[in-house]
């Protein structure tokens, strides 16, 4: 075995080897689709609303970049609703009817949604009231002491200790 002297020629081509087959199976995984349009207007619309539409199955992942199965079917029917004239907002109506809010990343602002939108809005707008009435009841100033219970205390606290006058001291 030799130490200390670069590899063979056949160690180097079985890494090349490993490499390229490494990159051809990346390639094999990736969503390949090409579709023809009418009109570069069209594959910029599909390509937008692609981006937008979310996958059912995979859930975090658009469509664009899903290979499930669900999303191939969801990118074929975009093309086809774009090329018969279809406006984004009739398919993404058509999308929502179908799976639900649930396939937009931005779903609209009404109904159950709503909530969503206005919750944080709402729960910073009730911190800042709660945080302004915490620090107003910190700055009303302490009830005054009366002086016939203050009394009432120094007899008790002359009662229950040593008659050493301590006490007074050090609360005048």
């Amino acid at each position: 075995m030799r130490t200390g002297s670069a590899p063979g020629p056949h160690a180097l081509l079985r890494c090349a080897a490993a490499v390229i087959g490494a990159i051809l199976a990346m390639a094999a995984v990736a969503v390949i689709e090409t579709y023809e349009f009418s009109s570069p207007e069209l594959e910029r619309r599909y390509h937008q609303l692609s981006q937008e539409l979310r996958c059912p199955k995979c859930q975090n992942q658009n469509i664009a970049d899903s290979n499930a199965p669900i999303s191939q079917d969801l990118r074929q029917l975009l093309y086809k609703r774009l090329e018969e004239g279809a406006s984004n907002d009739e398919i993404l109506a058509d999308m929502v009817a179908r799976y639900g809010e649930f396939v937009r990343y931005r779903p609209a602002a009404r109904g159950v949604a709503l909530w969503l939108w206005l919750a944080p809005l709402l729960l910073l707008v009730f911190g800042a009231a709660l945080l302004l009435v915490l620090l107003r009841r910190g700055r009303e100033p302490a009830e005054a002491v009366n002086p016939e219970d203050l009394e009432r205390l120094d007899a008790l606290l002359a009662a229950s200790t040593p008659a050493t006058g301590a006490h007074k001291d050090k609360r005048r």
